[in-house]
């Protein structure tokens, strides 16, 4: 017998973070919410770095206890590394206040605790329940075709859907919402490790980033389940130059870096890692009539900073006050309240990960002597809070990097 058809006031699509904290926040406020996953918890998902900002949100919406019962690795910063420079960025030295810690997280577990704590809430949750086709009237008022466990389709009728698929980018696929990144186009092949050749203390717990050029370079995420995430972003070029399978060009990979490869040269991989190519994703619009698109179903920039679960809390958060404000019979600016809001901090990462790329970010992270000022404000931004408008590196972000990064070149060029 098929699933019987529904009426919510609000569909959640996903059961990522962003669904769970959607979820969490209108399940409290007395909303009748459903949410469909496609697949089954615990599954695994790249994004296992999260920054001090999303904590707020966790916290906020009832989940933080859950999550710290986790275990999970504390994470306080993090290094960036290149030739024999090392940038510390230390969260609890920072221009913005708020939280000076977070996590690194293997998703699968991460993840799974959040749904479990939402169904303990009350919320309907549904795995392996696939979207297959969205029809929104003038009202704003959907009708969502799904497919159960078994195949059989079934609808749910909802005065607003919530789309936090993630990679999946449910409703930009069937709304033809998809449009080009202007970030700069590179792959990734990423896995987990047993590592075992962890060494003692910090130095074996601290996320990493390996920089071996200005478009390459590899994470190192450790776990507190002796575990790591390892993975390589760069150029195609660089990424399609490695023969074999994954796990062949992974390993191929650790011998270009001088620092990790005693360390991980003989780690037994946990799974045939994965490979992920053009990965920056944008959409031409995050809200329309009846429906809200939040985190990496809105847009994906890149994995550099750990920016995608904080996007995906935010948005989360931010839509779900939104709608339960308009379902209260308020007037909501969503241009303003959500678009406007979501992209002024997309905009901020965006430029980041671009003059990352351009090598300019580069420049300030490894140029001695540090700046102490600059690097409190560039931390704020790191940790997430990037709608902070006391911080010169968020409201003038679009210049300041380039120019101080051109300064300390022209300094250079002097004492050459």
């Amino acid at each position: 017998m098929g699933t019987k058809d529904v009426k919510v006031d609000v569909l959640i699509i996903g059961a990522g973070p962003s669904g769970c904290v959607a979820s969490a926040y209108l399940n409290g406020q007395g909303l009748k919410v459903k949410v469909v996953e496609k697949s089954t918890f615990p599954r695994f998902v790249i994004g296992e770095s999260l920054l001090p900002r999303c904590m707020e949100h966790f916290e906020e919406v009832g989940l933080l206890d859950a999550l710290k019962s986790g275990g999970f690795e504390i994470k306080n910063g993090a290094r960036f590394l290149r030739d024999d420079i090392v940038c510390n960025f230390d969260f609890s030295d920072k221009h913005t206040k708020g939280w000076d810690w977070t996590w690194q997280v293997p998703r699968a577990d991460f993840d799974n605790i959040l749904a479990k704590e939402i169904k303990k809430m009350g919320v309907d949750l549904s795995f392996e329940h696939e979207v297959v086709d969205v029809n929104i009237d003038d009202e704003g008022i959907s009708t969502t075709t799904i497919n159960d466990g078994e195949g059989n389709p079934y609808k749910v009728e909802a005065k607003f859907i919530i789309d936090s698929s993630g990679y999946g980018r449910v409703l930009p696929r069937l709304l033809g919402l998809d449009k080009p990144s202007s970030i700069p186009e590179h792959s990734s092949i990423f896995g987990h490790v047993k590592d075992i050749n962890r060494p003692e203390g910090e130095e074996g717990t601290m996320i990493t980033f390996d920089v071996l050029d200005k478009d390459t370079w590899f994470w190192v995420i450790p776990f507190s389940n002796g575990d790591t995430s390892l993975g390589f972003v760069g150029t195609n070029e660089f990424i399609d130059s490695f023969e074999g399978d994954t796990s062949e060009r992974l390993k191929t990979m650790f011998k270009h870096s001088d620092y990790y490869y005693e360390r991980f040269k003989d780690a037994p991989l946990l799974f045939e890692p994965k490979s992920i190519r053009n990965y920056s994703k944008a959409v031409t619009k995050f809200y329309g009539k009846g429906f809200a698109l939040t985190g990496n179903s809105a847009e994906f920039l890149d994995p550099v900073f750990s920016s995608g679960v904080t996007f995906a809390t935010e948005s989360a958060l931010l839509s779900s006050k939104l709608i339960t404000r308009q379902f209260k019979g308020e007037m909501v600016d969503w241009e303003v309240e959500y678009s406007d809001y979501i992209k002024a901090g997309v905009d901020v990462f965006a430029t980041y990960v671009k003059e990352w790329y351009t090598g300019n970010l580069q420049t300030l992270f490894f140029h001695r002597p540090e700046n102490p000022e600059v690097k409190r404000q560039i931390c704020a931004v790191l940790a997430g809070y990037v709608w902070d408008e006391t911080n010169p590196f968020v409201t003038k972000h679009k210049r300041i990097i380039k120019t101080l990064a051109h300064l300390i070149n022209m300094e250079k060029e002097k004492t050459n």
